[in-house]
């Protein structure tokens, strides 16, 4: 269950793509190119900090500002995002 309720809608929605491309296709018709661009930076932000990169390292690699690197930092230590290692 998610903890926001405003996003059951759109979990519940993405829940049901069933493939790669059905979920790219869902994806690109909820987000617009930017939210897309920006919902990129913030998972490359999280595997980079996980890797101990600093955040100064990973404003710099990304070019985006170091205030959007640390939205990522405390995200990531309050465990809001969760890497799947049975990859």
């Amino acid at each position: 269950m998610t903890s926001n309720k405003l996003l059951t809608p759109v979990v519940n929605y993405l829940m049901t793509q069933t493939t790669e491309e059905h979920m790219s296709e869902a994806l690109e018709g909820l987000l617009t190119p930017y939210e897309q661009q920006e919902l990129i930076n913030r998972l490359q932000i999280f595997e980079l900090l996980s890797q101990g990169v600093s955040q100064r390292q990973v404003a710099q690699q990304l070019g985006v500002g170091i205030a959007t690197v640390t939205r990522g930092s405390r995200a990531l230590q309050a465990g809001s995002y969760k890497i799947d290692t049975s990859k």
